[in-house]
């Protein structure tokens, strides 16, 4: 009898060891935790996408001057090939005038010239064949070499054009994927976002503060003056405006309405101006973030930062060190 109560017992402390954890395996995830990470993998990955599209634009730009090099040389060598011929024409001619007899040698002139001026014509007459001929060998050696040259540009910009072509290619292939990748990610967080209890929801959505605020004098005050109006505007990946916006496109088109042109991406946009410290920061300042630097805020003071945070949560004002962990800082004036 003891021993089947002893028996027992054990079953039960198994059980009671076991249950726990299995339980707690099967709970679901935080769904606040879920759409944080899946939103900041879909941020890196917008910014991955900008990159690309940037990088592709670089390398269609290269074709296309690498074509237009091909095509003005080709036309460089085809006049320089016609040159030669009509050069080589006129060389052909004096020489075939000196074999009959047009060109003399001053000895010859003086032996068959009828006078002192005849004589002094005939030498006359030798010095220009000798200048002409000079001067059509010298064009025709000149129309030789820039016909080489033109050719040799044409085959080098023909060579450029081809692995242009091809890297640009290659990267619309890889920016076709990104985007593929991209556009499954931004379907993960909308249904993260489905899942999130609604208080949540109603907080992430809320534009916070709308009330005025003042800006900086030049360009920073313009830059930071655009941004504050767009609170309250939806978030949209690779967005620009004129309602809808990602990091880097608020940042950029803030700048553009303060007629600074500024890179499209948030790494382009952390090597623009000149670097400032955290206790520097003031209104207008790019504030990036993350060791990828795939975010961007525009600072409103030493404090806070206005940005287009991410899908679900409208361009607002945030504490600037509770975004994420600071990158760089980059002040575009002064």
């Amino acid at each position: 009898m003891s021993r089947k109560l002893t028996r027992g017992f054990l079953v039960v402390v198994v059980l009671l060891s076991v249950t726990p954890a299995v339980s707690l395996a099967a709970q679901p995830a935080d769904p606040a935790r879920a759409y944080a990470d899946l939103t900041a993998q879909a941020t890196k990955l917008n910014e991955d996408v900008l990159r690309a599209q940037e990088d592709l634009v670089q390398r269609r730009a290269e074709l296309e001057r690498a074509t237009s090099t091909v095509v003005a040389a080709q036309q460089i060598e085809r006049q320089a090939k016609t040159d030669e011929n009509d050069f080589r024409g006129q060389v052909d001619l004096i020489t075939q005038a000196s074999f009959e007899g047009a060109r003399f040698n001053q000895l010859s002139a003086l032996l068959v010239a009828d006078s002192q001026q005849d004589f002094l014509n005939r030498l006359e007459a030798m010095r220009i064949l000798a200048t002409d001929r000079a001067e059509s060998l010298a064009r025709l050696s000149g129309a030789v070499e820039k016909a080489r040259q033109a050719h040799q540009v044409a085959e080098t910009a023909r060579a450029r054009a081809a692995e242009a072509a091809g890297a640009a290619e290659q990267l619309k292939a890889d920016l076709d994927e990104r985007k593929r990748v991209l556009q499954a990610q931004i379907g993960e967080v909308r249904t993260a976002l489905t899942r999130l209890p609604a208080p949540v929801a109603a907080k992430l959505s809320d534009p916070g503060d709308r009330s005025a605020v003042g800006v900086p004098s030049g360009v920073a005050g313009l830059a930071l003056a655009f941004a504050l109006a767009r609170r309250g505007d939806d978030y949209l990946y690779g967005g620009t405006g004129p309602r809808s916006w990602d990091c880097a496109g608020l940042t950029m088109k803030a700048y553009a309405a303060a007629g600074v042109a500024i890179p499209r991406t948030s790494g382009g946009q952390a090597s623009v101006g000149r670097p400032v410290g955290r206790g520097e920061v003031r209104g207008g300042d790019l504030v990036i973030y993350y060791g990828s630097r795939s975010h961007v805020a525009m600072a409103v003071d030493n404090t806070r930062a206005v940005h287009a945070s991410t899908e679900g949560q409208p361009v607002k004002i945030a504490p600037i060190d509770a975004i994420g962990p600071i990158a760089v800082i980059r002040r575009i004036e002064g």
